[in-house]
């Protein structure tokens, strides 16, 4: 698992119960899965099709930081399925966990379309091969 990105959770980030609200949670994920599919894609134009299960298995606290991971569990003709894990950034202790988010690869029609990956590319290998 490669862990991108990292959110420090501030007051407007919390639940009545005091702890990291699970929709702003699952709105990280979203974004940080979109970001991830893009670059791999090569293509603005990705859309969130599906999330599987979503298992909570801690939560986070005011001033916690946590940090989001994404990992490749596929290509698709069209689409990219990812895994995930947020996991608090000082203890490693895991908040969720995702098995799989799909997303898919648009054309200017917003209609599905091939992207032609099969692996993971990293940005820079790609600049080195330009």
């Amino acid at each position: 698992m490669r862990f991108h990105t990292r959110k420090w959770v501030k007051p407007e980030d919390l639940n009545p119960n005091g702890t990291l609200f699970g929709g702003k949670l699952l709105a990280w994920i979203d974004e940080e899965a979109a970001l991830y599919s893009i670059v791999q894609l090569e293509n603005q134009r990705v859309v969130t099709k599906h999330m599987s299960e979503i298992n909570f298995m801690s939560s986070a606290k005011q001033g916690d930081i946590v940090e989001i991971g994404i990992d490749v569990v596929r290509f698709g003709n069209s689409s990219i399925v990812l895994k995930c894990e947020v996991r608090n950034k000082m203890t490693h202790e895991k908040i969720i966990t995702v098995d799989n988010i799909t997303m898919v690869n648009l054309d200017s029609f917003g209609r599905p379309s091939p992207h032609g990956k099969t692996k993971i590319e990293y940005v820079k290998d790609r600049i080195a091969n330009r």
